[in-house]
């Protein structure tokens, strides 16, 4: 089992031979050894570490250990207007959201790309999941990061907030609160080194309205302002891919005219607000789908009638406005035959969450006595969230995601975990193969070029200087 270093001297003790300092940067002497041992010690201590100096340090080894050995964050933007021109096409760019395990899960994505040339993957958290999986942003960066370090990667690491999104009641008693709350967290997400964020002010579309503009006023004015800020924020030589959203997931499928006047009115306040500001460069529709998928009485998921038009469609109108085209939101659960359909219409992204974590649960090395505990702590935590017409298993299924947070560190260190991540890597491979993005290194290489944002180190590790 990987160490938890409890203090910062005894992080610096585990580096002994493998790394020091040269001045205020990290100088790597036994590459081999970093990604084995040491960058798995790093990573849990970052993760589970109770002394806050210690977890600080960690942090910083490993953003500087991921710029020394090739594995730096990076904007998947030049890409997307590489697409948005007609210069690469007939691929799908999947964005998995790791909820639990997160570290082995991301070794695992990098590994399974690189057999397969695959540059072209994502990891992503949305903002709901940093609450109820314990993860924020500097944790999940950490945890990216070190998984791709341990997997040999040396190639951009693509990693994207997820659904930065207003919430439609505390915006209408508040919007400034609101708004500021959304401001907030991009600016974490930016320190931290997430250079890909999705701003959803979706649900403020108000479809009450008599015209399509005036319904998606809030939504545009507020996905503006956000990109303005972040256009402000982005470190030098970065131009952070920013996403907006048109159509909440789980309710009516998206149109035309309702995506002009998101983007013309979009383009109008951006521009007042930052003329000639890079807009987004992508935009999610509604295409019949939901996140999670929606749970049967008997334990399975429901069948989903999704519109491989709207995507298309509304792709080509996307791509006359300069953006890469249309994201696939909640499609993790859809059934396997349907995968091959996105690249085929041109989808440019697809968001992929809950099956990973149906993988889990599910296997059947999954412990019985952990099962039975998280069904016991859905039912002590979480039957405020239940619906009346849900029975047991559907209550378990749509809560369980609640209960990573509290058994975060025991779905870390299972002893069955392999066996699963096995069955992770088969699902990634699958999923990279009918996505058509196997053989892309070299395409992201060709206009991806990350920036080498080298950090201070934490004034703990000064005191105490690795080497």
């Amino acid at each position: 089992m990987p160490t938890v270093a409890a203090s910062v001297a005894q992080l610096v003790e585990l580096l002994t031979g493998v790394a020091h300092l040269i001045g205020e940067r990290l100088a790597i002497d036994d590459a081999a050894a970093f990604r084995g041992r040491v960058i798995r010690d790093l990573a849990w201590t970052a993760a589970f570490s109770e002394d806050a100096p210690t977890v600080d340090v960690a942090r910083w080894l490993v953003w500087e250990a991921s710029l020394e050995l090739g594995a730096r964050s990076a904007s998947i933007q030049e890409l997307y207007l590489a697409r948005a021109r007609g210069e690469v096409s007939g691929f799908t760019v999947p964005a998995i959201n790791i909820r639990a395990q997160t570290f082995d899960m991301a070794r695992t994505v990098f590994e399974t790309a690189a057999a397969s040339d695959v540059g072209t993957v994502i990891l992503e958290l949305a903002r709901s999941e940093q609450t109820y999986t314990f993860q924020r942003p500097a944790e999940y960066v950490t945890s990216v990061l070190a998984g791709a370090i341990a997997a040999g990667w040396e190639a951009p690491v693509f990693i994207q907030g997820d659904h930065y999104q207003f919430n439609a009641a505390k915006y209408a008693a508040d919007p400034d609160k609101m708004t500021e709350e959304i401001r907030g967290a991009c600016r974490q997400a930016i320190e931290v080194g997430y250079q890909n964020i999705d701003i959803d002010s979706s649900t403020l579309v108000d479809l009450s309205q008599p015209n399509v503009d005036l319904e998606q006023r809030e939504n545009y004015r507020r996905a503006a302002e956000l990109t303005a800020l972040i256009r402000e924020l982005e470190p030098d030589g970065v131009t952070i891919s920013v996403g907006g959203e048109i159509g909440e997931v789980g309710k009516q499928n998206s149109t035309e005219p309702e995506l002009r006047a998101y983007l013309d009115g979009y383009r109008r306040e951006l521009d007042a607000a930052r003329p000639g500001a890079l807009a987004i460069s992508k935009v999610s529709v509604q295409t019949g789908t939901s996140h999670g998928g929606v749970p049967l009485p008997d334990g399975s998921v429901a069948a989903v009638k999704l519109d491989f038009e709207v995507i298309r469609r509304l792709g080509e109108v996307a791509r006359s406005y300069g953006l890469a085209g249309c994201v696939q939101h909640g499609a993790s659960t859809l059934p396997d035959e349907l995968f091959h359909h996105f690249p085929a219409v041109e989808t440019a992204e697809i968001h992929l969450a809950t099956g990973f974590q149906n993988l889990l649960f599910e296997h059947p090395a999954f412990p019985e006595e952990l099962h039975a505990a998280i069904h016991d702590w859905c039912f002590g935590n979480a039957l405020d969230e239940r619906k009346p017409t849900q029975n047991d298993e559907q209550f378990v299924y749509s809560s369980r995601k609640k209960a990573i947070g509290p058994f975060k560190r025991q779905l870390w260190e299972l002893a069955s975990k392999d066996e699963i991540l096995a069955a992770q890597r088969r699902k990634i491979a699958f999923l990279f193969t009918e996505l058509k993005v196997a053989g892309t290194r070299d395409l992201v290489a060709s206009y991806i070029r990350p920036v080498d944002a080298h950090r201070r180190p934490p004034e703990t590790l000064r005191v105490a200087p690795v080497g």
